[in-house]
């Protein structure tokens, strides 16, 4: 939701540029603007992608990239420690990238949010190495299952 609305305000909002969306997913924030400024396509998604890097470099350098390396790399070698910060900046520049118009996918931001949740709720509860690898898969499923409307997708992912 929070991509949809962002994205609706930097393009219809901004630029006065109006996507075609399917018929039956009608978005709840289109509102017609009369003078289109065309040119702010062009601008848009690189300014998004300069402020989402700006973000990442300064608080969360582990959360560039595809996020399902990260989590690999968690898994395998930091014992599934992700620290706590770095699925709220993910989601954050996640939006913004997305949102801008910039080439990101939805897989990948997803599985490091989710698997940043489960570490981050693992560290809570104190739990042992083996666990906290345990709730990373998890997080990591429950993101991908929910993206994709697949649950059982997800948890197939996860495992992979």
């Amino acid at each position: 939701m929070g991509i949809s609305a962002f994205s609706h305000y930097i393009f219809g909002g901004i630029s006065g540029y109006y996507p075609p969306s399917p018929s039956g997913e009608l978005s709840p924030f289109t509102i017609p603007q009369a003078s289109p400024n065309i040119w702010l396509l062009l601008i848009l998604p690189a300014a998004g992608g300069l402020i989402a890097g700006i973000i990442i470099y300064t608080f969360a350098p582990e959360a560039e990239g595809h996020g399902t390396d990260a989590v690999i790399d968690a898994y395998n070698n930091k014992r599934g420690f992700i620290r706590k910060r770095v699925p709220v900046i993910k989601a954050i520049t996640s939006v913004i990238t997305i949102g801008s118009g910039g080439s990101a996918g939805r897989e990948g931001p997803i599985a490091q949010i989710g698997a940043g949740f489960g570490s981050a709720l693992a560290s809570f509860m104190k739990l042992s190495d083996r666990d906290r690898r345990i709730m990373v898969i998890c997080g990591m499923a429950a993101g991908i299952g929910s993206i994709f409307r697949a649950p059982l997708g997800g948890s197939l992912f996860a495992i992979e």
